[in-house]
């Protein structure tokens, strides 16, 4: 594995990349608030299959560049998703878990389309507003930080409780960053949750804009759904089928919003399995 770099809408952005340089390539997109860790299994098993998979920070997250006016709407992740789009050598199937499936479903409905494929993980037009606070509550539940990594990690099980707590919490610290006053904070920018204007990532206020897109998607689709996600419901799943009607349903049923993390032999079944029917990954 490998870290790269790649020129954003005005932000530098760093990614993991991994498997041979001629494989068809695979953008991973991660949610909001979390980093191009939470793909880390996903890209070694596209690097073993073949693939030329890339596992990107979004803007203001990981590693990559804040937005300098602390603006992050959809336009702005859509357009970052667009440069690095251009930047790889063909076409990638983009694979993309809430916040980054939005910014995927923006860009794969571009006529004519500049992606092979997309994958939406957990996120469609439709959100449930509860499951959408949810996550923001959690995001904004400790603005400043916590005293240790364990207290961090003592916050994520309460909101995690299907998930076992592990007894190495050094994994986290993919996900957090020391200030220096020796607080631990979430490894992204506060103006993140802090600065709403333009269109902001899970608001039903979205629900038209991504609608149109959905609509115009002419690319294989596929939505991986959490079957115990509290963000994208079985109704909001068959309302995405209705709007595009070539697209495919996988319904993860152990798993809640974050799929992968949950279940993620189930994931990669699932997300393989409708890459392989796609194109070769090696050449």
């Amino acid at each position: 594995m490998e870290q790269v770099e790649f020129e954003g809408a005005g932000v530098r952005l760093v990614a993991d990349a991994a498997g041979p340089a001629d494989g068809q390539p695979l953008l991973f997109l991660h949610g909001g608030g979390q980093t191009r860790q939470s793909w880390g299994t996903a890209l070694r098993e596209a690097s073993a299959r073949g693939y030329r998979a890339y596992a990107l920070d979004l803007r203001g997250h990981g590693e990559s560049q804040w937005s300098p006016d602390g603006i992050y709407d959809l336009d702005r992740f859509a357009d970052d998703t667009r440069a690095v789009v251009r930047a790889l050598a063909r076409p990638p199937v983009l694979v993309g878990a809430s916040l980054g499936g939005l910014a995927s479903l923006i860009v794969a409905s571009s006529a004519p389309p500049v992606v092979a494929g997309l994958v939406l993980v957990d996120i469609a037009v439709r959100m449930e507003l509860e499951g959408a606070r949810e996550i923001g509550a959690f995001m904004t539940a400790a603005p400043d930080g916590f005293g240790s990594v364990e207290e961090a990690a003592d916050a994520v099980a309460a909101y995690l409780p299907h998930r076992p707590r592990p007894d190495d919490t050094s994994g986290l610290l993919r996900n957090l960053r020391q200030r220096a006053d020796g607080r631990w904070v979430w490894h992204w920018d506060p103006a993140f949750i802090t600065v709403k204007p333009g269109r902001q990532g899970l608001g039903p206020e979205n629900t038209d804009y991504l609608a149109t897109s959905a609509r115009q998607l002419a690319v294989p689709t596929l939505l991986v759904r959490g079957g115990r996600s509290r963000v994208v419901s079985k109704e909001g799943a068959a309302e995405f089928l209705e709007m595009v009607p070539h697209a495919r349903l996988a319904d993860v049923a152990e798993a809640d919003h974050m799929v992968a993390g949950d279940a993620n032999d189930r994931f990669n079944e699932a997300v393989f399995g409708f890459l392989g029917g796609l194109t070769a990954p090696a050449g």
